[in-house]
């Protein structure tokens, strides 16, 4: 499965039990794919999601790899304590149990 395909599986699930999600689509350009962003915001989380709480969740394929900036952002959340997580397919249980 893809990170598209699993991004798209983990927002429908999130919808049917009530989230409301964010994500920031990246634009194609001449140079390729982009996400604008400023400040900080270079390899921030896939998706923000809240309901009672908020849960920020990276979502990769079976072999995909954080980037150093991915890194640095989930270092940070968990150092500020915050409900975070790094996600691949194979985690899927853990999805269901932390957003049903």
């Amino acid at each position: 499965m893809s990170e598209a395909q699993f991004q798209q599986q983990v927002i429908e699930y999130a919808h049917l039990t009530g989230w409301l999600c964010a994500h920031f689509r990246p634009a194609r350009t001449a140079r390729g794919w982009v996400t604008p962003v400023t400040a900080d915001g270079s390899g921030f989380p896939d998706l923000v999601l809240v309901r009672e709480r908020v849960v920020v969740a990276e979502l990769k394929s079976e072999t995909g790899r954080p980037t150093a900036e991915q890194r640095r952002w989930l270092d940070a959340l968990e150092a500020a304590k915050a409900e975070h997580y790094l996600w691949r397919p194979s985690d899927w249980p853990e999805v269901e149990r932390v957003l049903s």
